[in-house]
């Protein structure tokens, strides 16, 4: 199985940044897609960002224009760049992995531990 471990999170003002990393332990290229969901108290785990194998990237409507997922390949990373940051983004943030499991003919999902992110004046 791949193991995930994200780093970077942290407290920050309403309006500042944060750079979360999450490194695999396998070739991110041999995986179909990484992303970063979000899980706060009382809520549902939610999307926040995916980037596929082909570079194709998704965002939740909530951090449009503001969050932007990219990934290092060489260093088996994928990062999320959150700026903007406003006191909704308050969260754990976990990395995914989605792999293809070929005797099951699907897909199957990968969780790091997540890391805390609180946006608070």
């Amino acid at each position: 199985q791949v193991q995930l471990v994200e780093s970077g999170g942290g407290l920050v003002q309403p309006g500042g940044s944060l750079r979360l990393s999450c490194a695999a332990s396998e070739s991110i290229l041999s995986i179909n897609a990484m992303g970063w969901y979000r899980q706060a108290p009382g809520k549902e785990r939610e999307l926040v960002a995916q980037i596929t194998s082909a570079d194709g990237t998704n965002y939740a409507d909530t951090v449009k224009g503001r969050f932007t997922i990219s990934r290092d390949s060489a260093k088996n990373t994928v990062y999320l760049q959150m700026n903007s940051l406003k006191p909704e983004d308050t969260a754990v943030y976990y990395c995914n992995a989605q792999i293809w499991n070929t005797v099951l003919r699907r897909f199957i999902d990968y969780w790091g531990p997540g890391t805390q992110v609180t946006v608070s004046s």
